[in-house]
C-alpha cells in the first residue's frame, strides 16, 4: 500500500497587497473633486491604499478630520456594494455597487439656490 501526500491548496489568484482605485474610478472622483474645488467647497485631498480598502478623503481646509471619505471595499462587492461615502462623523451617507450613483450624494452639495 502506497501513501500519497495531498497536494497543498493554492488559490488561483493571490490576494493583492493593497486595494486601489483604478484609472476610471479615480477619474470620476477627481472630476467631482475639481468641480467642488471650483465652487470653493473643498481645498485638499488625501488617498490611502490599505490591505482591505482604498480611501479618498476630502478636506475643506488642511485639518485633522476629512469632510467626506470615499471608500472602496472589494470584499463587500456581493453584499451592500463596494463603494461608500462616509461623512465627517462616520455616518455612511450612501453605499452602492456603482460609483457615479454613490458620488451623486456629494454632487447635491454643489447645487445651491440662486438669490
Amino acid at each position: 500500500m502506497t501513501v500519497q501526500r495531498p497536494t497543498p491548496f493554492q488559490p488561483a489568484t493571490p490576494a493583492p497587497d493593497q486595494v486601489a482605485f483604478d484609472r476610471h474610478e479615480l477619474g470620476q472622483i477627481l472630476g467631482l473633486y475639481g468641480r467642488m474645488v471650483a465652487a470653493g467647497e473643498w481645498r485638499d485631498y488625501a488617498m490611502s491604499f490599505l490591505r482591505d480598502m482604498a480611501v479618498f478623503a476630502v478636506f475643506r481646509r488642511t485639518a485633522e478630520h476629512p469632510l467626506y471619505r470615499i471608500e472602496k471595499h472589494p470584499r463587500l462587492r456581493q453584499q451592500q456594494g463596494m463603494y461608500a461615502v462616509v461623512g465627517m462623523d462616520g455616518q455612511i451617507l450612501k453605499r452602492g455597487h456603482d460609483l457615479p450613483t454613490v458620488l451623486r450624494v456629494l454632487e447635491r452639495k454643489l447645487i445651491r439656490p440662486v438669490d
